[in-house]
């Protein structure tokens, strides 16, 4: 057990390290090896897919599910996460678009990526933040479905001149990879683990699943860079046109939700599981859509956003000791979290 947690406090401890490293990696290998990257594009995918998943699986076996229907009965939390995504997002992207962007077809990729629903990764943020991992899994849940309605919707106020297709199958898709068969398998092996083990067993393998869900991140930051380095070389003026609004979005945000969480009474687990749903986007998602509408162009913003958000959702994740004193003296009655105890 003692092996275990010191390699996940190294993992942790030195994140923004190794981030830094998967991302010079990525464009060190990607960049010389661009005709590779561009004829194993589906392998890329496939291979993210997969990080994806081993991001969320591993926090799912420390989800007492068991306290999912108390996380959705929070009504006040997940009618301000669902706020965020639905609203704040598209009008302040909206605003970020006019005041930076001054190609159309990039600012209607930006706007894009503000109203596609948050990321699957936001769960496995919140885990290793230790914080309320079955509010932010049903703040993913219900952000897909709403998705459906509110992509459209929004894109029509956008852009009424075109007709935009809502890939409902990619969603669906994404739903079934990576938050429903990572939440059956995780209870599965959960429950398995408990039977076998008893609790203090499953409590000396804990540390275990953290790690696996950090080397899996670190995994994804390569893949990004891998496979969009000779886009982020060669369109490096485009790459810092769109750092000033995506910055500004991931930063206000994150600081908005902290400081609305605080102010409503919120505690630190709940407002983690928010400020990583609120700000995380899913952007396979809106680069799927601007592939089946749009030109290349609009697909742009999607495809450099990660490097932006990982970066700063990292930073905020290793903020972690400084925002649980922020709440320290507001601290909502004891939620469910990932902890030492099963």
């Amino acid at each position: 057990m003692s092996h275990l947690r010191s390699f996940q406090e190294h993992l942790n401890r030195w994140m923004l390290l190794y981030v830094a490293l998967a991302m010079g990696l990525g464009l060190a290998i990607g960049y010389p090896a661009a005709s590779v990257a561009k004829s194993a594009t589906a392998t890329i995918g496939g291979l993210t897919t997969v990080a994806v998943f081993f991001i969320v699986y591993p926090m799912m076996v420390n989800v007492r599910f068991e306290a999912l229907g108390r996380a959705g009965r929070n009504l006040r939390a997940l009618g301000l996460a669902l706020g965020l995504n639905f609203l704040w997002a598209p009008l302040f992207g909206w605003l970020l678009a006019i005041l930076f962007i001054h190609e159309p077809l990039l600012a209607l990729g930006f706007m894009l990526v503000m109203v596609v629903p948050c990321s699957s990764m936001a769960i496995g943020y919140t885990g290793l933040a230790k914080g309320d991992l079955e509010l932010a899994t049903v703040v993913v849940a219900l952000s897909f479905l709403l998705a459906v309605v509110a992509v459209p919707a929004w894109m029509l106020v956008y852009a009424s001149s075109y007709h935009v297709p809502v890939p409902i199958g990619d969603l669906i898709s994404s739903i079934l990879e990576v938050l429903v068969a990572p939440m059956i398998l995780g209870y599965a092996t959960r429950w398995a683990l408990l039977r076998r083990l008893g609790q203090a067993g499953f409590a000396t393998l804990q540390p275990l699943f953290p790690a696996l869900s950090l080397l899996a991140m670190y995994a994804i930051v390569f893949l990004i860079f891998f496979g969009k380095a000779t886009l982020i070389v060669s369109k490096w003026s485009t790459v810092l046109l769109l750092l000033v609004p995506n910055a500004i979005f991931i930063g206000v945000t994150l600081l908005l939700v902290t400081w609305l969480a605080r102010r409503l009474g919120m505690g630190y687990a709940e407002n983690m599981a928010l400020a990583f749903s609120s700000t995380g986007k899913n952007n396979g998602t809106a680069i799927a859509i601007a592939a089946s509408a749009f030109s290349p162009l609009v697909a742009i913003p999607a495809a450099t956003m990660p490097i932006f958000q990982i970066l700063l959702l990292v930073f905020y994740l290793r903020s972690a000791d400084r925002v649980r004193a922020f709440f320290g003296a507001r601290r909502s009655a004891p939620v469910a979290v990932a902890g030492p105890t099963a």
